[in-house]
């Protein structure tokens, strides 16, 4: 996933929402029982972690029975500690208390509630990535130092790879074409890491590293889960046992049953924390609703690249918070322009214009003779059945044309959507080519050289071809 372009949009939920699903979570809510629990009888090790014989007592407060009860229990601890809910008052003596952040669970706005929730997503992350305990306390040396040289393990690549994996999880659930908030297989997962996207077949290696992958992945989401960044359905052990009992490294997915191997959505608490951390990692990550109280100027800019129910709804919230006539002056003022980016403004310009009624009418014939915006005001007049809606000119509507192309081009690049266009406007016009290249659009060239690329038929294509170096010649000269 490269940062250099924007993900997809998001719609987050509401701060508040989020913000009590934060403090329900299984893991925060035992950290702050702990932090509050915590007093001057409390110990820690040198590392902060309570000390073992403190463990049973802190295990009965969070009510945990059973062989991992202990277990448990540290790890609330430990998320209390990274997230600041507990300081260490004496490291000497290894005393601690409830620390001032403790207070925001309680006591501060949803904002302040999700920032502790976050600083505790990153220390399970961060245990996420840590290899089995037993394989690391084999590898350490006499001064207690772990010897990476020894592990089959590489702490940056591992944090590397889970970082990986959950930001395709985020754009698989952001997307329009992913499952949005359904769940998501964990073959596809681990195989959206490992199959390289030009592989046809994977070949017995590429499987097994899958397959890895997979039990990787098993086990970190299992840990993932009780923060509340996922909602996890857990690899069959059965498929496990088979697979150890057949001896074999890895196993084919049964596309008939795949849920088995497990399956796992993010939570709408999980989609927020996941776009917190790319924003933290330099990602463009937008949220529909951020342009609400940006000019049109920065709305028909920032939707440019947005899919289009993600369009829609950003729009919709912008109109919103604006008078239906002073909102269309605006929009419309901020569609004009000769760059390479206004036609795809004016497109935008257009669809918003969608959702305004007839109290936008007045704006609409001010620009009637506008050259850049006068063939886009006859059409939403003529489409609410306005009268006395003047009739383009030929000049005007092959202006138009060619701005409606350009602004195709620049948000789909040649789809099968733009090609049935091109296709439909050679085919109704016998002489479209030889009077489009005299179109005195910025965009004329380019979007004759699209049209020759995208039309099937050579005969065409070569018109097309033709006409566009006819336009370029006249803009040169």
């Amino acid at each position: 996933m490269s940062d250099s372009s924007p993900l997809p949009p998001v719609r987050l939920h509401p701060e508040a929402e989020l913000a009590r699903a934060a403090l329900s979570t299984t893991l925060l809510s035992r950290a702050a029982r702990l932090a509050r629990w915590a007093g001057p009888e409390t110990r820690v090790d040198a590392g902060g972690s309570l000390i073992e014989e403190q463990l049973p007592a802190a295990a009965e407060l969070l009510e945990l029975t059973g062989d991992l009860a202990a277990a448990l229990a540290s790890e609330a601890w430990r998320t209390a500690l990274d997230a600041g809910l507990v300081e260490i008052i004496d490291e000497e003596a290894g005393t601690v208390a409830a620390a001032e952040d403790l207070a925001l669970l309680t006591q501060g706005s949803p904002h302040d509630v999700l920032a502790v929730w976050l600083a505790a997503l990153e220390s399970v992350l961060a245990d996420a990535s840590v290899p089995d305990l037993d394989g690391l306390v084999d590898a350490m040396d006499a001064g207690g130092e772990v010897d990476f040289s020894s592990l089959d393990w590489d702490p940056e690549a591992e944090a590397d790879f889970l970082d990986g994996v959950l930001g395709n999880l985020y754009l698989l659930t952001v997307s329009a074409d992913g499952p949005g908030e359904g769940p998501v297989p964990l073959p596809a997962l681990a195989a959206s890491m490992i199959v390289p996207g030009d592989m046809s077949e994977p070949t017995n290696d590429v499987l097994e590293q899958v397959s890895d992958a997979m039990m990787r992945l098993d086990d970190q989401f299992r840990l993932l889960e009780p923060i509340g960044l996922v909602e996890y359905q857990p690899l069959d052990e059965e498929l496990m046992s088979d697979a150890e009992d057949a001896e074999e490294s890895s196993f084919a997915v049964d596309d008939t049953d795949v849920s088995r191997y497990g399956m796992v959505r993010l939570t709408p608490l999980g989609v927020y924390g996941l776009r917190a951390r790319l924003l933290e990692a330099g990602f463009e990550a937008p949220a529909v609703g951020e342009l609400a109280d940006k000019g049109a100027d920065v709305l028909l800019d920032g939707t440019s690249a947005f899919p289009p129910a993600a369009a829609h709804a950003e729009t919709e919230q912008w109109l919103a918070h604006r008078e239906p006539l002073l909102a269309a002056r605006e929009l419309l003022a901020a569609a004009r322009g000769g760059d390479a980016g206004a036609p795809l403004r004016r497109l935008r310009c257009q669809q918003a214009l969608s959702l305004v009624g007839m109290e936008a009418e007045p704006a609409l014939r001010e620009v009637l003779d506008d050259p850049e915006l006068g063939g886009l005001a006859r059409v939403w007049l003529s489409e609410r059945g306005a009268s006395d809606v003047p009739a383009p000119s030929q000049d005007l509507v092959f202006w138009l044309t060619i701005d409606t192309l350009a602004a195709q081009l620049a948000a789909e690049g040649n789809s099968e959507e733009l090609q049935a266009l091109v296709e439909g406007l050679a085919s109704q016009h016998s002489g479209f080519f030889a009077a489009a290249w005299r179109v005195e659009h910025p965009a004329t060239a380019d979007v004759l050289e699209a049209m020759g690329r995208l039309h099937p038929d050579k005969r065409v294509a070569k018109e097309a071809r033709k006409a566009a170096f006819k336009a370029r010649s006249q803009q040169g000269g």
